[in-house]
């Protein structure tokens, strides 16, 4: 793993600029934000030589730890190193859940033998994680999961079933929260990691409105689970859980990559502002012809850009301080609002050519406007609904009282 340690920035943003020139592909450019298929050994031989170079050095993930295969950076240098990226159309090919939640949950809850031997992987890009919280019926009262995972002396026996397990069709492993006590709600269930590749472990993919999906259901039958796997204490899931939860939502608020045009926010790309130029056409003036579009333009990517800052300020104070916290929950509500927003803008923009699933007559961009619309209308579900992140503002932000509680 290369050094680039010391205090000076501007040293770092140099040596951090001399490295990106050498390891990042150019024909890369631009082509951020795959999805999770994408990866592995379906991905380009450019993809699989920038991911191995990002996750030698560890800017993956650039402030954990040295000692478990990220970066070491400081909150500076790993924006400074984001700011250089940026610059030359670079984003990171190491994510997915592993990153963006599993990561950062067992660095604060696992044991030392748990993080050496899982962290590393995360942060090299090499395994692929899947979360196994929903169930048929416990999605918005996640406690009522009825999963049962029983002591069986030398193991742990797992038997019950997960839904919306996205990318379980792809992972390696998954991070599970599992009933060890069937007598108690909260305090009766455990945080429990395993093998896909685990006999009993049966997946199921779902079909979505928006074609190919990544959500799944997942099924476990008589799946053992070695006793060293258990994360946390026995019984004490559901606060590593909703910790989880907070990762999660932070992930989602804060958008993905550069995708086509600028933008791959919230999964949509394209500069409403650039596909209303070219599709609806400009006045004298060289402004969008339909003056009320562009009003509307203009303040989506004002509410857009707002976002964005308000967004990096937030994942800069969650490193700094404690980790995410309940804020998170702002954030994803407003940040999916913001993608909705986008989509329904860049749709209108289109018009006829914005009515296209397949076929001859629209581009694949256009396509892939159509479906990504579609696809960003789960984004007010998953990760915790918009009235359940009303509830955790109104209670744990704002401080009103519970009505139910009363």
């Amino acid at each position: 793993m290369a050094d680039f340690g010391g205090d000076d920035i501007e040293a770092f943003r140099a040596q951090a600029r001399d490295w990106l020139r050498t390891h990042f592909p150019p024909l890369l450019k631009g082509r951020g934000g795959f999805m999770n298929g994408e990866g592995g050994a379906s991905a380009s031989a450019d993809i699989r030589a920038w991911t191995k170079a990002m996750g030698e050095t560890g800017w993956g993930v650039p402030t954990w730890p040295k000692a478990y295969g990220g970066g070491g950076l400081s909150t500076a240098q790993a924006r400074a190193l984001q700011q250089e990226m940026n610059a030359i159309g670079a984003w990171n090919p190491i994510g997915g859940m592993g990153v963006m939640m599993f990561g950062p949950t067992l660095l604060e809850y696992g044991n030392e033998a748990q993080k050496q031997r899982h962290i590393p992987s995360i942060a090299r890009g090499e395994i692929r994680w899947c979360q196994g919280f929903s169930e048929p019926g416990a999605g918005s009262d996640l406690a009522s999961l009825q999963t049962k995972c029983e002591d069986k002396g030398d193991h742990w026996l797992v038997n019950g079933q997960k839904v919306w397990t996205s990318g379980a069709q792809w992972a390696d492993w998954c991070f599970a929260l599992v009933r060890t006590d069937p007598s108690k709600k909260h305090e009766g269930i455990s945080f429990l990691i395993f093998d896909m590749r685990t006999p009993g472990v049966e997946v199921r993919p779902i079909k979505l409105i928006a074609g190919a999906s990544p959500f799944c259901e997942t099924f476990f039958t008589d799946v053992k689970v070695p006793k060293e796997n258990l994360v946390g204490p026995l019984n004490g899931g559901w606060a590593i859980g909703k910790r989880l939860l907070q990762h999660e939502r932070s992930g989602i608020s804060g958008g993905g990559g550069a995708g086509a045009r600028g933008g791959g926010m919230f999964g949509v790309g394209g500069s409403p502002a650039e596909l209303a130029l070219e599709y609806v056409g400009v006045d004298d003036a060289g402004r969008i012809a339909d003056s009320d579009l562009g009003a509307r333009v203009v303040a989506h990517e004002m509410d857009a850009k707002a976002f964005q800052l308000t967004a990096m300020r937030t994942v800069q104070e969650s490193r700094s301080n404690q980790g995410p916290s309940a804020a998170t929950s702002i954030m994803k509500n407003a940040g999916t609002k913001v993608g909705q927003d986008r989509a329904e803008l860049i749709i209108e923009i289109l018009g006829h050519q914005g009515l296209g699933w397949e076929g001859a007559g629209f581009s694949a961009e256009e396509l892939s406007f159509v479906r990504g619309w579609l696809g960003g209308k789960a984004t007010t579900i998953f990760g915790g609904s918009a009235e359940i992140q009303s509830n955790i503002i109104s209670k744990r932000i704002l401080g009103l009282p519970d009505p139910l509680a009363s």
